[in-house]
């Protein structure tokens, strides 16, 4: 089987990503818009969640084979620090994730039009009685789970062809407790691209809080990756040569 082009796997991430942030950041403006006045609920909660998660099950299975479907800077810069994948590559992924992030945020406008914006477009926050560190331990605890369960099944030894199950099932389950203290964010694309749409539609947006989302998120990627590396490093007898480590290998993450 033919390597896709560099080209291939960055459009790839590109609409991976905007795929993500239109069905799973869009499911927000649209459960608030289709409540009206009515309170926000647990099922409310449990929707959007399971629309993050059955998106993320659909791009890894659909492009997980081009890109490696990492559509999270947070997974390309876990798999670059553990050298599963070349540094090299880093920049122009993260640019074709921001990128697909904006192209999502767009998307949700117009399809649901000017109300997206009104009631938020599904812009991550956290309010006044959530202070900075409370904030910054929410993302990093959602991202770390994210990202260790992501090294977990693209590992040689799990399990074949759960990947995008496990990963979406995981991206479903961190959003529940971390929603209501940041909006769970868990992806430095998916934080910046509605921000900036929203503030190009004339809406309000905490450019404040972006470092604490991109840093806590894109750390405890790095934090993931290194932990499970340790975590499933075999031990080496004295006398035994040093395995010979690929350049990159095949992943999938989100």
């Amino acid at each position: 089987m033919s390597e896709p082009f560099m080209i291939q796997k960055l459009a790839s991430e590109v609409v991976g990503t905007a795929f993500l942030v239109f069905v799973g950041v869009g499911s927000v403006p649209a459960t608030l818009i289709v409540n009206g006045d009515a309170p926000f609920t647990m099922a409310d909660l449990g929707m959007i969640s399971l629309a993050f998660g059955t998106i993320v099950v659909a791009t890894v299975y659909a492009l997980g084979h081009v890109s490696g479907n990492h559509i999270n800077p947070a997974v390309t810069l876990g798999l670059a620090v553990t050298g599963k994948f070349p540094w090299r590559n880093v920049p122009g992924y993260l640019g074709a994730q921001l990128v697909g992030a904006v192209i999502g945020a767009a998307a949700i406008i117009a399809v649901l039009g000017q109300k997206a914006s009104h009631v938020g477009l599904g812009v991550t926050s956290y309010g006044e009685a959530v202070s900075v560190p409370q904030a910054f331990a929410a993302e990093f605890i959602g991202t770390f789970i994210l990202v260790f369960t992501v090294f977990g099944v693209i590992h040689r030894n799990a399990p074949a062809g759960f990947a995008g199950l496990a990963i979406g099932l995981v991206v479903f389950a961190a959003i529940i407790p971390v929603a209501p203290t940041t909006g769970a964010s868990i992806n430095p694309a998916r934080t910046f691209g509605p921000m900036l749409v929203q503030q190009i539609a004339g809406g309000t947006v905490k450019w404040e809080q972006l470092p604490v989302y991109v840093f806590a998120e894109c750390i405890a990627g790095v934090v993931a990756a290194l932990a499970y590396a340790a975590l499933v490093r075999p031990a080496r007898r004295a006398d035994e040569a040093p395995a010979v480590v690929p350049e990159q290998a095949s992943v999938t993450g989100v």
